[in-house]
C-alpha cells in the first residue's frame, strides 16, 4: 500500500513538473529568437546609417546571412528561422524581420515573432497578444 501511495505521489508531481518545464524551455527558446531579432535590427540600423539603405542583406523575403539566419545562432539546431524583407526598388527605407518557429518549437503558441524598422514588435499566426510573447 505504501508503495502505491509513493507511486501516486510521484505520478502527480511528474504531471505538474513536465508541462512547467516544457513551458520554461519554450520561453528560453523564444528569448533567443527575440535576441537574434534585436541584433539583426541593430545590424540593419547600422547599415542604414552608413548607406541610407537597409539592404545589407538580400532584398525581398529571403533568409538573412549568418549570424542572423536562425535562433539560436549556428551551429546549434535551429528553433526559429529568421527572415527579412527589406523592400524592393532602388532604395530600401524600411524592413520587417520574422522569426518563425521551426523544429521542436513548431507548435509554439506565440507563432511568428515580428519586428520592423519602426521598432514595432508583433506576432503572427496566434491569438495571443504581442506583449505576452515579447515580454516572457
Amino acid at each position: 500500500m505504501e508503495v502505491m501511495v509513493t507511486v501516486a505521489i510521484i505520478a502527480i508531481m511528474t504531471a505538474i513538473a513536465i508541462p512547467s518545464y516544457t513551458a520554461y524551455i519554450q520561453r528560453s527558446n523564444r528569448s533567443d529568437a527575440r535576441t537574434q531579432l534585436l541584433q539583426a535590427a541593430a545590424f540593419l540600423q547600422t547599415c542604414f546609417s552608413q548607406n541610407n539603405d537597409y539592404r545589407c542583406a538580400p532584398a525581398g523575403p529571403s533568409t538573412m546571412t549568418p549570424p542572423f539566419d536562425q535562433a539560436p545562432a549556428a551551429p546549434a539546431a535551429a528553433k526559429y528561422a529568421i527572415t527579412i524583407n527589406s523592400g524592393g526598388g532602388a532604395n530600401s527605407t524600411a524592413f520587417e524581420l520574422w522569426a518563425a518557429p521551426t523544429g521542436t518549437m513548431a507548435g509554439d503558441d506565440c507563432g511568428t515573432l515580428t519586428l520592423n524598422s519602426a521598432g514595432v514588435r508583433g506576432v503572427q499566426g496566434t491569438t495571443r497578444p504581442a506583449s505576452d510573447c515579447w515580454s516572457r
